[in-house]
């Protein structure tokens, strides 16, 4: 298609208001509720530019881009305010067209005024294609928005320096993890890296993450685990031109998903509170009541008639509410939901404490004194204490240190038996692994123990690297001996990409004599000289069956991957040998 084709096109479009609007819902996790709606615009689906990638492209190039998107918010607003659509409405606007001497003052205001939508619904999300340099005059245009009422969100801005300064000048209200870094995230150890900085950084500025471009429960459950709580993709909802208002039937059902290999998820219910709830329709003067009649009551939940949960009252939050002049008259006998507050933390019940401590510490408006609902199958159950949690997350955390490997950190021997207890516990299938480095003593000698502790800290990081911390376990023995518990998902690639990572890695450590020879000189156990292999890794596997399971103990598990490890090291270089527990007579 040439340009003047384009172009022309583009005018078609302009002329007759062709494009429309899909919605595509922003759920929050812990709420099970839709936060939002992001617009999205497309051309007509007969036309070349029916493509947004292609639509804005050739707006940009015909300096027509603030008129494009002027026609895109007036379609996403009345689209919105005719399907009455509860949330928030997140509305893209490109930098550059806020920065455009056409671009008009008040024209989104007055938008809103007509279809009815309030600037405290509106998001004015952020999508940059071009570099953004004037910082000035982009941050006095976003500054005129969030005087009228409008929440700011930042979605993919290019690259490095332009998208970190404009959230530390910018401060926005949500940030949006691009998909690139969603993509395979349980897979790629650098991805969690990435998102774990966003999600520090967020917290220091009080700001909102969503995850966006979800396609996967893997990177779905993976975000659980890391504490993100705000959630988009293709897993929950496409975009549409009539989106779901329920997140219930979004939400993929993660109650029965599996927790960590040897991680006891069953800790949270001795934290549970059995506080009864309050129906939505409750008046508020029973609620005051309830408060009076326990001292030591410092929240309610919220439910409808399903008992899921709605909204929360804290009793300080009522409190200030009442203080008000006449308040108490004219609330005491209107229903609670007048009242209760909509900004609540729901974990199942089913979640680790690691999960349930992310979710509380990633909140930027959790106060300490403030309990949360702990759900099941997506009904109240009862309260948490934020405090409990913490506290006992700090034992654990003190627990760990004290029996973690003090070179690697990693888990010791005191919670490796305890993993594969758990395992066996649980019978569930797995992968046991019992690592170790091939040649390791003999690289010692001559290279010496820095040189050394060197290369553990380079396999320990291999390991993690290769583990899905929603499913896996690595733990450290002791010297070059580790272990793994894994998923059996796709378990020969990921034990095949750990030990080409580990021998590419170790090539920092040789000489450049050594290296180029691929062999070094050294003293065997006789006291010889002696040619050694590079370092490579043997692996010896258990593929742990259900069935097996209730046949041995963590003793015997833990003999039968070091079997397998003795076998992988009879051969030369990196080797893995299986056990497979299905072919195991009963002891």
């Amino acid at each position: 298609m040439t340009v003047i084709e384009q172009i022309s096109a583009l005018d078609s479009i302009l002329a007759q208001g062709g494009v429309h609007s899909l919605f595509q819902p922003i759920v929050s996790l812990s709420q099970r509720q839709i936060l939002g709606f992001e617009a999205l615009s497309r051309g007509p689906s007969n036309s070349p530019l029916h493509s947004p990638i292609n639509l804005f492209a050739v707006a940009r190039q015909a300096g027509r881009l603030n008129e494009l998107e002027v026609m895109c918010r007036e379609t996403a607003c009345r689209r919105f305010s005719e399907q009455r659509l509860n949330g928030k409405l997140f509305l893209n606007v490109s930098p550059e067209s806020l920065l455009e001497p056409l671009h008009e003052d008040g024209r989104t205001l007055q938008l809103l005024q007509r279809y009815g939508i309030s600037p405290s619904q509106v998001v004015i999300e952020l999508t940059e294609q071009t570099p953004t340099d004037d910082f000035q005059l982009l941050f006095n245009a976003l500054h005129h928005y969030r005087a009228m009422g409008f929440s700011i969100a930042l979605d993919d801005l290019g690259a490095g320096y332009s998208s970190l300064r404009l959230w530390s000048e910018l401060r926005p209200d949500y940030v949006k993890i691009d998909r690139h870094f969603i993509d395979g995230i349980h897979q790629d150890a650098l991805k969690r890296e990435f998102v774990g900085s966003i999600l520090q950084i967020a917290k220091a500025s009080r700001a909102q993450v969503i995850a966006e471009g979800i396609e996967l429960v893997e990177e779905l459950l993976v975000l659980i685990e890391m504490g993100v709580d705000l959630v988009q993709g293709y897993l929950l909802c496409r975009p549409q031109e009539q989106p779901p208002r329920d997140a219930r039937g979004l939400i993929p059902r993660l109650e029965g998903s599996t927790p960590p290999l040897g991680d006891d998820a069953s800790d949270l219910a001795a934290l549970i509170i059995e506080q009864a709830a309050v129906h939505c329709d409750t008046p508020t003067q029973q609620v005051l009541e309830a408060f009076r009649l326990q001292a030591n009551l410092n929240t309610l939940a919220i439910v409808d008639s399903d008992r899921r949960p709605c909204g929360i009252v804290h009793r300080h939050s009522l409190s200030e509410a009442l203080l008000k002049p006449f308040a108490t008259d004219l609330f005491a006998r209107k229903p609670i939901s007048r009242l209760m507050s909509t900004d609540f933390l729901a974990v199942d019940s089913k979640q680790s404490l690691q999960q349930v401590s992310r979710l509380l510490t990633g909140r930027a408006r959790q106060r300490i004194e403030e309990d949360f609902m702990v759900i099941q199958g997506g009904r109240y159950l009862g309260l948490g204490r934020v405090i409990d949690v913490l506290k006992l997350i700090t034992e654990l955390k003190i627990q760990q240190a004290r029996h973690a490997n003090p070179l690697t950190l990693l888990p010791g021997n005191v919670p490796i038996q305890q993993c594969l207890t758990r395992v066996l516990e649980q019978c569930r299938e797995a992968i046991i692994c019992y690592v170790d480095i091939d040649n390791f003593k003999p690289f010692n000698d001559i290279y010496g123990y820095a040189r050394g502790d060197e290369v553990l800290l380079c396999l320990a990081q291999c390991l993690n690297e290769r583990v899905d911390p929603s499913r896996d376990f690595v733990g450290h023995i002791g010297g070059d001996d580790f272990i793994l518990a894994i998923s059996p998902t796709e378990w020969c690639r990921r034990l095949s990409q750990l030990q080409e990572d580990f021998q590419h890695q170790c090539r920092r450590f040789y000489r450049a004599e050594d290296l180029r020879a691929g062999s070094f000189l050294a003293q065997d156990r006789r006291g010889e000289q002696q040619r050694f292999a590079l370092l490579s890794l043997s692996i010896g596997v258990v593929h742990l069956r259900p069935q097996a399971c209730p046949l041995m103990d963590s003793s015997q598990l833990a003999e039968m991957a070091s079997q397998a490890k003795h076998q992988a090291k009879a051969v030369l270089g990196s080797s893995v040998h299986v056990i497979d527990t299905q072919a195991v007579e009963p002891a």
